[in-house]
């Protein structure tokens, strides 16, 4: 460790849980986080200033102005100029800690591409807004024996739990299928800034433990900012009988692709219905006569009326002001082609 670095981080390197060494093993720690809204943007954040060696970040979506409220590293020029959520968190990192290496990925993580995102990741923090993204990476944590660390928030309620495989419950000993019916989203019942960042403190702090080699709590933590109430319960043992870490059935990591989805609480539709790259300045110039468009190196935005679809390099879309696939898969077609 150089004079440099043991300055920056004398803080924390003189906090005894950690030390020299646990600096050093940080240093040389590779996080995965999936997901940079809420949860994401702070997780990243925060790992970045603990020293953390290499930062791989998974983003599908882009930056709109609601998001400014709890989502902590973005700013308002990043908001007019449409950047991708991933693209900016990148670039505010690197102005954070210039010697944290970043891999941004623009993209939805799937059965298909996770393996090559998430090469070399010694954790994931999970930053994402629906239990099929969580359920594909307990799978994929689980299979190669990774830790993770589940959290969730919405309203003033926040919900954080380790899973460290081989040792702990996984996501579907707890929850052996995703929640049924309509659930509350941040886009329905509203968020606190407060609550997202104390689930992903928790979820770093963590993390920070696992990393460098200080078993996690054994609890799932959930906490409520607006009352006050924070529980603790033991997280239970694995359960022999758990598809995932007890049958070692991958159902979500096998998948052969994903169907379109509707994305939580947004109103969106997101259709995965090509296989290879879009080409968006020519999209752009096809797309020009027929309505407004607006393009950056990342994305492009175009909105057919009272629609707003906005395609992405790898050939995705998310279709706005509609959760009928129908519709969304119509818009796509005639728009981006079959």
């Amino acid at each position: 460790m150089t004079p440099d670095q043991r300055e920056r981080y004398s803080r924390q390197i003189r906090f005894q849980g950690l030390g020299e060494h646990g600096q050093e093993r940080l240093s040389a720690s590779s996080v995965a986080v999936i997901g940079c809204g809420a949860l994401g943007s702070f997780q990243a954040g925060a790992m970045a200033r603990a020293g953390v060696g290499r930062l791989v970040l998974v983003d599908r979506d882009y930056l709109e102005s609601s998001n400014l409220q709890r989502q902590w590293l973005y700013t308002e020029a990043d908001v007019q100029q449409s950047l991708p959520k991933a693209a900016a968190a990148a670039a505010h990192i690197r102005s954070i800690n210039s010697a944290c290496e970043i891999s941004a990925h623009v993209s939805d993580l799937t059965s298909s591409n996770i393996e090559d995102l998430l090469e070399g990741v010694d954790l994931i923090l999970d930053g994402c807004d629906n239990f099929e993204t969580r359920y594909l990476i307990n799978d994929f944590a689980v299979s190669r024996r990774l830790p993770w660390v589940y959290g969730g928030a919405v309203e003033s309620y926040g919900i954080v739990m380790p899973v460290v495989p081989d040792e702990s419950a996984c996501l579907t000993c707890v929850y052996p299928q995703p929640p049924s019916g309509s659930q509350p989203t941040c886009e329905t019942v509203g968020v606190l800034n407060s609550v997202t960042a104390i689930v992903a403190s928790m979820q770093c702090a963590e993390a920070t433990k696992l990393l460098v080699g200080v078993p996690p709590a054994r609890r799932i933590t959930t906490i409520d900012v607006w009352s006050g109430v924070v529980r603790q319960i033991g997280q239970p043992d694995k359960d022999p009988a758990c598809r995932t870490c007890g049958r070692h059935e991958y159902t979500y990591l096998e998948a052969s692709r994903r169907a379109p989805i509707s994305l939580c609480g947004r109103n969106a539709v997101q259709i995965h219905e090509r296989s290879r790259p879009l080409d968006l300045t020519r999209l752009r110039i096809q797309l020009e006569p027929l309505g407004s468009v607006r393009a950056n190196e990342f994305a492009l935005r175009f909105f057919p009326e009272p629609y707003e679809m906005t395609v992405f390099p790898d050939g995705r879309v998310i279709i706005k002001g509609t959760t009928d696939v129908g519709i969304a898969r119509s818009l796509y077609a005639r728009y981006v082609g079959a």
